[in-house]
């Protein structure tokens, strides 16, 4: 499960988060964007549900110091040992360098060197190493984690889904139907674990469904790395006029032009049986862990939504 929850703040969601394991849910994965930072929501998880496993999904590498990341990844494999693994990924330009000031240079080689840094300082090794994204000079951690965490890499296409099986715990990706699982899965092999984040809106009004999830797909899907996604997986000739009007700056036109087709792919929706059902077709055709995010729709609250899709025990 997503963690917070789209209709609450972090404040106000212990009490459904304390709920979670007992309802089968087995993970608790975090998100950076523009809400919550990616790493308080699992530090206040460890003590509100000290079952789970918890994950970032993603943090930067560019928008924080490899330092500071590894003390970040450090005092959660502290409060959670064995059971935190630290995402990163190289993120988008709008969030390292509209938002954070900092620059989107060389995603792929920031991402593979922070990944190199990371698993030597969790480890409890001084570094002192030039990367060629970056050089650190004598960094070692006070307190190292007597149990380093696995570290999984945001992974949308080959390049960075072979790192991820070379050289991390896992690959995390997003925004894909279950058919691009397989495509997916080919690119790591069956030994890598395949994380990825589910958008899920129990309720049985099709239409009412799309039209919240065309806003989604539109804001995600322009960006280029996912534009880059979506022309690997096939989708480059039918989002095309999505990506012409959303140039031109027409967004109404834009969201029109994501066709039915392309929603229902890549958004799971009905009702909580279905969108079990569908779940399902995502793990029979390769992802090994389901990351839920419910999103807001019809009668149904975000809670009632939780507790219907919790997992079959």
């Amino acid at each position: 499960m997503t963690i917070p929850f789209y209709d609450r703040s972090l404040a106000k969601s212990q009490d459904l988060i304390a709920e979670l394991p007992g309802l089968g849910y087995t993970d608790l994965w975090s998100a950076e964007v523009n809400g919550v930072d990616g790493f308080v929501p699992l530090a206040l998880a460890t003590q509100w549900a000290p079952q789970a496993r918890l994950g970032s999904a993603i943090v930067p590498v560019s928008t924080r110091g490899p330092g500071l990341l590894a003390m970040s990844a450090a005092t959660l494999a502290d409060l959670a040992p064995g059971r935190f693994v630290l995402g990163i990924g190289a993120s988008s330009p709008a969030i390292v360098e509209r938002w954070n000031a900092g620059t989107f240079d060389k995603p792929y080689a920031r991402t593979r060197d922070t990944l190199r840094f990371l698993k030597e300082a969790l480890a409890g090794e001084k570094v002192s190493h030039a990367y060629e994204t970056f050089e650190v000079k004598g960094f070692k951690l006070e307190r190292a984690p007597k149990t380093p965490p696995k570290i999984v890499l945001a992974a949308l296409r080959p390049r960075m889904l072979r790192l991820a099986a070379a050289e991390a715990d896992g690959a995390i990706t997003n925004w894909l139907s279950p058919d691009d699982v397989r495509k997916v899965r080919g690119e790591i092999g069956p030994d890598t674990e395949l994380i990825a984040r589910l958008f899920v809106c129990v309720d049985t009004d099709a239409e009412r469904v799309r039209e919240t999830a065309r806003w989604m797909l539109a804001s995600y899907l322009t960006v280029p790395v996912y534009a880059a996604f979506h022309d690997w997986l096939g989708r480059g000739e039918v989002l095309r006029p999505m990506h012409e009007a959303w140039a031109a700056g027409d967004r109404r036109a834009a969201l029109k032009a994501i066709p039915d087709e392309v929603v229902d792919a890549l958004v799971v929706h009905g009702d909580a049986a279905t969108c079990r059902a569908r779940i399902k077709e995502y793990m029979a055709n390769g992802l090994d862990t389901p990351v839920l995010a419910p999103i807001p729709g019809g009668d149904i609250p975000i809670d009632q939504a939780v507790r219907e899709l919790a997992p079959e025990r």
